[in-house]
C-alpha cells in the first residue's frame, strides 16, 4: 500500500468520525431540529418509492 492510500484511509476515518461527532452533537444540542431532520429524510424516502411504484404501475 503507497503512502497516498494510507491517508485516503486516513483522510476517510477522520470525516467519518467528525460526521459521527456532529450527528451526536446536533441530537442532544437540538433534538427537535434533528427529529426534524429524520422525519424530513424518512418522508423524501417515502415520496422517491412512492413515485417509483407509480412509474412502475404506469408501465403496464
Amino acid at each position: 500500500m503507497g503512502k497516498g492510500t494510507e491517508a485516503t484511509v486516513q483522510v476517510k476515518k477522520v470525516l467519518t468520525y467528525g460526521g459521527i461527532a456532529f450527528v451526536a452533537y446536533y441530537l442532544f444540542a437540538r433534538p427537535s431540529d434533528a427529529a426534524d431532520a429524520v422525519r424530513g429524510a424518512f418522508d423524501t424516502v417515502f415520496n422517491a418509492a412512492d413515485s417509483l411504484a407509480q412509474f412502475v404501475n404506469s408501465l403496464s
